[in-house]
């Protein structure tokens, strides 16, 4: 039997452009919040906003013979997040490339008569496939904010599969007039830095961020290892739940969630005592967390330490799901568990155990979890096993 690993991944986010400048900046309690002029005509947004003057040097100093007016702001993102994967491990015939977003090159459409083809999510994977000479045809993964965690399950299960023997995931999501206006107009956007799971809490900020992964299948009996690697994490088991309970609203029993933990567990087959850590979606909306928090205790996880990262890095839409596991794969290896920024007081109708400073930990078992528009729901149970 084949088992699936992630051993490579790196980030572009507004608190750096790689996982070690990332997670200094969490350790510190750094947040890439602040307010932004983003839609003409309307009071500033609290949002985490990548420097774009630092996302050029950085492209430049990166890419130096390519054009920046070839690429998008957010392709750059992308390039830049899934250029160290790409010069550590080798693209073959049977190698994967997913890609992982809600509006990708939305931003294209603003002041347009007519649709660009940049805007077409499968001419935006195909274009970051062809940069980095991937052989197999790009595969999208756009289910609202899930597609991050679903992007992984889909990548373990194509391995598994046996028609490829590794894969490159990237996700990624740009802040854009589009976007907010259309939380804003759901009344969900927080009238300050967001405070999930608590009392007070009002909304949401948005982000954007950039994260790839590189996820490789190894069979024992091939006699195939991991001594290579410096580190390795197992994708255990996975799930993705659709409760159709609104096109915006979650379930008020967290059917899905609840769903997509306990067949991503039996699946890994851990029970609720061995997970160490969950990194939930937390999103600081009343609704959402509720949901949560009534999730994880109907699947007796109610005593596990928990956080949400949306008030370090808002709310990064199709990219949050994989970055969160970045910085949660991250905690495991420093053995730290990083505080749920903000949250003081528990706003929830059930228990939880929300992490509230920096503290040792001995991590093994990785519960993610997301959830997201149109009732979308989805968990993956991580082992870390090398490091």
């Amino acid at each position: 039997m084949k088992e699936i690993y992630i051993t490579d991944y790196n980030c572009v986010t507004p608190l750096g452009f790689d996982v070690p400048s990332n997670w200094d900046a969490l350790l510190e309690g750094k947040s890439g919040v602040s307010l932004h002029k983003i839609v003409e005509n309307h009071e500033p947004f609290y949002a985490s906003k990548i420097n774009s003057e630092k996302l050029e040097e950085e492209f430049t100093t990166n890419f130096k013979s390519v054009q920046n007016n070839n690429f998008t702001r957010l392709e750059k993102m992308f390039l830049l997040s899934l250029q160290p994967l790409v010069e550590r491990h080798q693209i073959t015939e049977e190698t994967a490339f997913i890609l992982s977003t809600t509006k990708g090159n939305i931003s294209l459409l603003k002041n347009k008569n007519t649709l660009p083809e940049g805007v077409f999510l499968s001419d935006l994977a195909q274009k970051i496939a062809d940069f980095f000479g991937f052989k197999t045809k790009p595969i999208v993964v756009s289910n609202a904010c899930v597609s991050g965690v679903m992007a992984l399950a889909v990548a373990k299960n194509m391995i598994l599969s046996g028609k490829y023997n590794d894969a490159f995931v990237i996700a990624g999501d740009e802040i854009s007039e589009f976007v907010i206006s259309g939380f804003n107009s759901f009344q969900a956007i927080g009238s300050g830095i967001c405070k999930p799971y608590d009392k007070t809490r009002d909304g949401i900020n948005l982000g954007e961020a950039a994260a790839a992964v590189y996820i490789t299948g190894y069979c024992s009996d091939e006699g195939k290892t991991l001594q290579n690697e410096k580190f390795s994490f197992k994708i255990l088991g996975d799930s993705a739940i659709n409760d159709a309970n609104h096109i915006s609203g979650p379930s008020r029993t967290g059917d899905g969630l609840y769903a997509s933990i306990k067949n991503a567990m039996t699946e890994a087959q851990v029970t609720a005592e061995q997970i160490n850590f969950i990194s939930a979606h937390g999103t600081a909306t009343i609704y959402n967390d509720e949901m949560e928090a009534i999730a994880f205790n109907r699947a007796e996880l109610q005593n596990i330490p928990l956080h949400s990262l949306k008030a370090y890095y808002g709310h990064c839409l199709g990219a949050s799901g994989l970055l969160e596991t970045i910085i949660s794969m991250e905690s495991a290896l420093h053995k730290t568990l990083l505080p749920s920024k903000n949250f003081e007081d528990l706003g929830t109708s059930q228990s939880l155990n929300i992490i509230k400073e920096n503290q040792p930990a001995e991590i093994r078992y990785i519960l993610k979890t997301a959830s997201g528009f149109g009732g979308c729901n989805a968990a993956v149970v991580l082992e870390k096993c090398k490091e």
